[in-house]
């Protein structure tokens, strides 16, 4: 093990990291500019997750009431939902975000309150989307005792 970081040591002298002699210009970071974006809403029993992205999909924010600072059983809130969403528009509209679509899925209680909080956040929205899967025929059932 000693060995090994000897060997470290002797590269980093090799290279010119520990003696500055090596500078780098930093690139400037091109400011990402988006008006429209897709809102993803996934909304579970126990916690409601809002993503926003760029319609290539890139996300740009997201929030959840975890992040905003609910614990435990005040997660599945429609209050909580509600937070979230206004955190995650507040995060996003660094970007120039003004308007966009949302895409629902899950059943919970943060369904509606979330697009609400997407509204007072400041979002414009233009269309409504549930995406819920739906089990067509569902489990099959388990095997009726035999004999009895």
């Amino acid at each position: 093990m000693a060995k090994a970081g000897k060997k470290d040591k002797k590269e980093t002298k090799a290279t010119g990291a520990n003696t500055g002699s090596k500078k780098f210009k930093n690139k400037k970071k091109k400011k990402l500019s988006v008006q429209k974006v897709k809102v993803f809403i996934s909304s579970s029993y126990n916690n409601t997750m809002v993503t926003i992205t760029d319609y290539d999909g890139n996300v740009l924010s997201w929030s959840s009431p975890g992040a905003v600072g609910f614990k435990g059983s005040k997660k599945s809130t429609a209050f909580a939902a509600t937070k979230a969403a206004e955190d995650a528009v507040a995060k996003a509209q660094k970007f120039g975000v003004t308007t966009g679509t949302v895409i629902v899925k899950g059943t919970g209680m943060g369904r509606q309150a979330a697009v609400k909080g997407l509204r007072t956040g400041g979002l414009r929205l233009t269309s409504l989307s549930d995406h819920t899967s739906i089990p067509h025929g569902g489990t099959t059932p388990r095997k009726k005792p035999r004999g009895s």
